[in-house]
């Protein structure tokens, strides 16, 4: 991990949503002796306290805006009010921290803040579904995607509502230390370790473990054969529906499609490798499925932005003490 990066500090404002706010601090704050590093942790005040959560709750935050400066990783949760102006305060000290190279990351209508701060000006971003219209219609030079969990522009991210601040905080910690530590943090807050950031913010029908149709046997099949081809046809007829029915059970259960699931998982799977052993990237392909270096890495660096040689040389010193 960039040791930029590493001191993560939290905004606070006036009736803030406790869910948002709590992620970041159960992610980032909570200490991990399993894992040296970890981060460095603080929360900042944007106004002045006690500050009102919508719970009920008062927090009463020592730190002011001033902690921004020495920040690698800011986060805004949710802001209050998507027809309410920032303080000035708060947008002049994100603005600071992303001019000096700060990582900037919003949490569901968080993104308000970072757009009034301009900083998703030309870029690509997302917020909860409910107001994505309204800042498209505020900040017409954003590119707002409204069927994503999250958008990694790298130095500026941003999650859509609630829970996929989780999958957010999980990528950036995948980022910094890699699949095997962030799978850990997964495994203390009881979530699944990865949901692409692609993938659609709702889903109709959540996969249940005694789902009728049995897609949630299908897909756990799946992730112990995936160094097998698998087609749409095979697929749809081990499920005894027609390929086009599949294809949309399948959409409407995980929020993707076939091939995106199983790359997904096979990256993960490669990511797992890569972390733990020295065999080579051409077999390593094999053994993921993928078929050949090439389709590796194409794959990988759509999903990490990295390639496979440089996940390795990044992560393999990354190591946990504790499983």
């Amino acid at each position: 991990m960039s040791p930029r990066n590493a001191r993560v500090v939290v905004v606070a404002f006036d009736r803030l949503n406790i869910f948002e706010f709590g992620i970041a601090c159960e992610v980032f704050g909570l200490p991990r002796p399993e894992v040296r590093p970890w981060y460095s942790f603080a929360i900042c005040a944007a106004e002045p306290g006690p500050l009102r959560m919508l719970s009920g709750l008062q927090l009463d935050v020592p730190r002011g805006l001033r902690a921004i400066d020495a920040a690698g990783t800011v986060i805004v949760p949710g802001w209050r009010d998507i027809h309410e102006r920032p303080p000035e305060a708060l947008l002049r000290s994100v603005r600071r921290a992303a001019e000096r190279g700060a990582r900037v990351v919003s949490l569901c209508s968080g993104a308000f803040v970072l757009a009034a701060a301009g900083l998703l000006d030309g870029l690509r971003a997302t917020t909860h579904w409910r107001y994505v219209r309204e800042l498209a219609n505020q900040y017409p030079t954003i590119d707002v995607d409204p069927n994503v969990l999250y958008v990694d522009e790298g130095q500026i991210l941003t999650a859509a509502g609630s829970a996929a601040g989780i999958d957010l905080c999980l990528h950036l910690v995948r980022r910094d230390f890699g699949a095997e530590v962030a799978n850990s943090v997964a495994r203390r807050l009881v979530t699944p370790p990865h949901r692409e950031g692609g993938q659609a913010q709702f889903i109709d029908r959540p996969v249940q473990q005694t789902d009728e149709n049995g897609m949630a046997e299908l897909l756990e099949w799946l992730g112990r054969h995936l160094e097998r081809t698998h087609t749409i046809a095979e697929l749809a007829d081990r499920m005894h529906m027609s390929q086009r029915t599949f294809a949309r059970r399948f959409r409407e259960q995980t929020g993707t499609t076939p091939g995106r699931w199983i790359a997904q998982e096979r990256v993960r799977q490669a990511q797992y490798l890569l972390e733990n052993t020295d065999i080579g990237v051409d077999q390593l392909a094999m053994q993921c499925g993928f078929g050949s270096a090439q389709l590796l890495r194409f794959h990988f660096q759509r999903l990490t932005n990295t390639t496979p040689t440089a996940y390795r040389q990044s992560f393999r010193g990354h190591e946990l003490r504790a499983r």
